[in-house]
């Protein structure tokens, strides 16, 4: 007798993400690091902080303002760190938006780039990922409830384990993750699932994890895919 096609299926999946696991750990021990991106420029930085009106909550220490100080945002600091303190901060900041009845500001890659600048980022800061770390993290912050990684997970789109220009650099996958977050905290309290936050070198350890699962996992196509995160608004072709 055959076996349930959900009972064969089941093997193989399990056996890819094996592989995957094996080749991170062969990879950190390696010392891959992040992939090196064009710098943004702090003076256009200081412009998109303006022109998305970040200054009418974000004001200098000492001032009223409804969200954390400018200088709590403003220092040194690696930028996968403040690829994950800005995930963070969407739920306060989309109900802040929702008592004011405004949009939720659109931002580019470009953009982010310089904003990042802006804000003191610097990738020179962030360690080099430890993909089994970042492996830990997929599973610990509930990401394979929504989506799939090699096709094992959720169905949510997109695969994770997909090549994507989104992993590339922090300014991408910063971008990529602003549009995306507003529909994932939807969709984390429609699904009752805490929504995940990351501290200090979490996010670049999952993004290099990521990145190199998407390096080295079975494909079904060939290109890198454009940014189609579920629950994304706007337009994604600018990347400005």
């Amino acid at each position: 007798m055959r076996a349930p096609h959900s009972t064969r299926l089941r093997k193989p999946l399990k056996g890819r993400l094996a592989l995957l696991l094996i080749a991170a750990c062969a990879a950190a021990l390696a010392g891959a690091g992040p992939a090196a991106a064009d710098p943004g420029d702090p003076d256009k930085g200081r412009a998109v902080f303006a022109d998305k009106q970040c200054a009418r909550c974000h004001l200098p220490r000492g001032a009223s303002g409804s969200g954390p100080a400018l200088e709590e945002l403003r220092r040194p600091q690696g930028e996968m760190e403040l690829a994950g303190r800005l995930w963070n901060h969407v739920p306060g900041m989309l109900a802040a938006l929702g008592e004011g009845g405004a949009q939720w500001p659109h931002i580019g890659a470009g953009a982010m780039a310089d904003l990042m600048a802006y804000l003191q980022a610097d990738a020179s800061r962030d360690p080099a990922p430890d993909f089994f770390k970042g492996h830990l993290l997929l599973l610990r912050k509930g990401c394979l409830k929504c989506h799939s990684l090699a096709r094992e997970g959720g169905r949510v789109e997109p695969d994770l384990a997909e090549p994507r220009a989104d992993y590339e650099s922090a300014a991408a996958w910063a971008a990529a993750m602003w549009a995306h977050t507003p529909g994932m905290a939807a969709m984390a309290v429609q699904k009752g699932i805490p929504y995940p936050r990351f501290s200090g070198d979490e996010m670049g350890n999952l993004v290099g994890f990521l990145k190199h699962a998407a390096a080295t996992a079975p494909q079904r196509r060939t290109e890198a895919a454009p940014s189609q995160w579920a629950g994304a608004p706007g337009d994604q072709g600018d990347r400005r």
